[in-house]
């Protein structure tokens, strides 16, 4: 829009033509000044505008010059206006100009100032020396070192390069643009230093982190002041020396209020929490007046410590202070409550903000992904009026962190549209999503993405990918990424570990293992539930038993629940369920539902019915609510025909409201996610799948296939059992990855519930009949069929 057509300058043109019809054009300086400092809107200044206009009071520069200053810190006035005004005076002199760049500055447009800066050196006005200090300033706003070199060659023409002022500008815009050694050069070939050199100096070096240095110059300065002090605490805070900063702070004369928020940022950021707050109620107690950073600092320890009632007192002392219309402390307090569950109480202040900054919203939205609240904070951030990256980020983790994967996905497509570059936080979590869909095509887009980008594999980033193409059946892919990274942490080997066993590689897994050990990482109880879990893939009990002692008495790792786990499983499934049991009977803690569930599922593995039947009512007792037990039971008493018992269980559950989880198979295509159910009508291709399903049939009953029909649990005849059979969830995915993955590419599902012995038997035949290779992963590992056979061995 056009300055001639903006609504303030219509109004005040309009305004300017009544008052030079109806006013006297006489004014003097006193009469400016006092109506100026009566004026309180555009049409007011305007008045005052048209008069010296009128009477031609306009020509005299000291006057036009206070009508231009008064235009150019005025809030109601755009900085447009003022540079319009400038014209307007004949003879513009250096005071004029550097009102203008300065106002440039302050109303965070320094931009406009080098411009202006190129007018004034056209006309007839002449640099002072308050003129380069300002344009310099300007450049060191924008961190443009090429426009401060430039200013820098005219405050050497000019003669102004031994002004101290004009050093000190260049000493700052240097060491703000991260020059440190012209800003040294400067520094050290100054004619006078004041304490303002040193300053800007010291404060280089504490921002880019040279400790040592900065201590140097600290002690060499002729006056150690509170700010340089204040500076030197900051940087202590930065590096973690914490004992140096409270050394120092002890040690000073004089503290101002930016010593103690200094301290108390210093303890903040080295999650000192309760010191932080401490030194908080000390500033309190010594009536030193606070501002509303230390506030902020205050609430995030707060926040950190979970100290709900310190941070509402805290929000008292905000109120009292007058500070509760800052939007600093509104949003720490936001943030505070939203991160200790009271979701009401943060967005009443979210509600009341006069005004909102992205900070605001982003803690918004984040405090109800904390609280659970996920269609709450989509429907916020549907409603902010700008998004930027840091609002993306936290909503496509906020579903991935709530197990919303296929929302994930979708968010994250939606945020390439709209051209909003993710920084690392969303691809862990879009990457975490694909591995936990089998979403191997999306993945590999993200890492194409991350390489084509230049992001670097850190160790968050390599173990999120080797984790998803662990997932996904690609351990090739997996092993390259763990090969290529320079670092690895513990969480690195342990995805390899755990990924290496779950796709039946034990021996490599162990291989692993041993390496990680060579290469100094100490394994940690993660690390031991994966190589417990390779012991139990492969049913190696003798090394299983060795490593379960081993982590306690070699590397003190007192077992857990999931390595107890672990081991039940691994002895049941050998046969040795006495043993399993009495493991279960001697845990130090409660046995949770999945070593429970492990003991019953090696019950009925082995046909143990008694024990079976023993340990599935009391796990029924424990957990009346847990569909899986209820299914495994009735399975145990429907592999001995006790269908009146089968019928009495499904009553019960009737009766408790329990629903069993119905098997779901996932496969993708395209980058399209296909979600399969037993006995699934809804597919748009589904009579493609049919006559798939007819020809796997076929082929199944050529190579000598029998339906396996003792996990079905109703008593219905056996050719109805064969029909559920054959529409299990996993054959209805198989069928589609046949008519629409093309050969020699594997077919890859993944599947919510344990593959049942019927789908394991027909995998392994349809991957010889087919001649393809299907990677199906269950709720408890990989299954890699290929030419009649599973990598599980069929232990499974």
């Amino acid at each position: 829009m056009s300055l001639a057509k903006r609504p303030v300058f219509q109004a005040l043109k309009c305004c300017a033509g009544d008052v030079t019809r109806s006013i006297k054009p006489t004014i003097t300086l006193s009469i400016l000044e006092f109506n100026l400092q009566k004026c309180r809107n555009p049409k007011e200044f305007l008045q005052i505008h048209a008069q010296m206009v009128a009477s031609g009071f306009i020509r005299d520069t000291f006057a036009a010059s206070r009508l231009l200053s008064f235009s150019a810190a005025s809030p109601f006035l755009g900085l447009d206006y003022s540079r319009r005004l400038l014209h307007q005076i004949d003879n513009p002199n250096a005071f004029t100009w550097n009102t203008l760049m300065r106002a440039c500055i302050h109303r965070n447009s320094p931009q406009f100032a080098l411009p202006l800066y190129r007018s004034m050196l056209g006309g007839d006005s002449a640099p002072d020396s308050y003129t380069h200090p300002i344009v310099i300033h300007a450049s060191a706003v924008r961190s443009s070192e090429v426009e401060g070199k430039l200013i820098h060659a005219h405050v050497v023409k000019f003669g102004f390069d031994s002004d101290v002022y004009v050093l000190n500008t260049l000493i700052n815009m240097y060491s703000v643009c991260g020059n440190l050694t012209d800003a040294r050069h400067l520094f050290d070939r100054s004619p006078v230093l004041d304490s303002v050199s040193w300053n800007s100096m010291l404060a280089a070096h504490v921002q880019a982190g040279d400790v040592k240095e900065a201590f140097r110059l600290f002690d060499s300065m002729p006056e150690q002041n509170t700010i340089a002090a204040n500076f030197m605490i900051a940087l202590f805070g930065k590096c973690n020396l914490v004992s140096d900063a409270r050394k120092l702070f002890d040690g000073m004369d004089a503290r101002d209020v930016v010593s103690w928020t200094a301290m108390i940022s210093c303890y903040e950021q080295n999650e000192l929490f309760a010191e932080a707050l401490e030194m908080f109620h000390r500033m309190k107690r010594e009536g030193v007046s606070m501002d509303e950073v230390v506030m902020v600092s205050a609430l995030s320890a707060c926040t950190k410590l979970g100290a709900n009632k310190k941070g509402e007192v805290i929000h008292g002392l905000i109120i009292k202070d007058g500070l509760d219309s800052c939007i600093n402390p509104r949003n720490a307090l936001i943030y505070m409550y939203s991160n200790h569950g009271n979701i009401v109480a943060a967005r009443q202040l979210f509600d009341s903000c006069s005004f909102l900054d992205q900070i605001s919203w982003n803690s918004m939205i984040s405090g109800y992904l904390k609280c659970g609240l996920i269609d709450e904070a989509r429907a916020l951030f549907d409603a902010m009026p700008l998004k930027d990256a840091v609002s993306w980020s936290t909503m496509i983790a906020g579903y991935a962190q709530h197990d919303r994967f296929m929302e994930t996905l979708e968010l994250f497509s939606e945020m390439q549209v709209g051209h909003i570059k993710p920084d690392e936080t969303p691809l862990v979590s879009v990457i975490s999503a694909c591995a936990r869909l089998s979403a191997l095509e999306q993945g590999k887009w993200v890492h194409a993405y991350i390489k084509k980008n230049g992001f670097a594999i850190n160790v968050f980033l390599g173990t999120t990918l080797i984790d998803m193409y662990m997932k996904c059946g690609t351990v090739e892919t997996a092993m390259e990424v763990f090969n290529g990274m320079k670092h690895r942490g513990t969480s690195t080997w342990n995805a390899v570990i755990l990924g290496l066993a779950m796709n039946g590689l034990v021996k490599e897994s162990f291989e692993k293992f041993e390496e990680m050990k060579r290469c100094g990482v100490p394994p940690n109880e993660i690390t031991y539930v994966g190589v417990l879990g390779a012991c139990r893939h492969a049913g190696l009990v003798d090394e299983g038993r060795q490593h379960f002692n081993t982590m306690k008495q070699v590397h003190g790792i007192l077992p857990n629940i999931k390595h107890y786990g672990c081991m039940v499983d691994l002895l049941g499934r050998a046969g040795l369920l006495r043993e399993a049991e009495e493991l279960v009977e001697s845990m130090p803690m409660a046995p949770d539902v999945a070593t429970w569930g492990a003991l019953l599922g090696a019950c009925k593995k082995h046909g143990a019915t008694d024990v079976g039947e023993r340990v599935g009512k009391k796990l029924i007792e424990l957990e009346p609510h847990h569909d899986g037990f209820h299914v495994l039971l009735a399975n145990i008493y429907a592999s001995k025909g006790k269908w009146d018992d089968v019928m009495e269980l499904r009553g019960t559950m009737r009766q408790r409201g329990v629903m069993k989880i119905p098997g779901c198979s996932m496969i993708e295509s395209d980058g399209v996610i296909h979600e399969f159910l037993a006995g699934d009508r809804t597919h748009p291709h589904i009579e493609k799948i049919d006559k798939m399903l007819e020809e796997m049939a076929r082929r199944l009953k050529l190579e000598g296939y029998q339906p396996d029909t003792t996990d079905v649990v109703y008593d219905i005849e056996e050719e109805e059992k064969e029909t559920t059979l054959y529409r299990h969830s996993e054959k209805l995915a198989i069928a589609f990855g046949l008519i629409s993955t093309p050969p020699p590419a594997p077919i890859r599902i993944m599947k919510n519930l344990r593959i049942c012995g019927d789908c394991h038997d027909a995998a392994k035949i349809i991957s010889r009949a087919f001649q393809r290779e299907i990677i199906l992963r269950d709720r408890q590992r990989f299954h890699h069929f290929r030419q009649g056979l599973c990598s599980c061995t069929d232990f499974w």
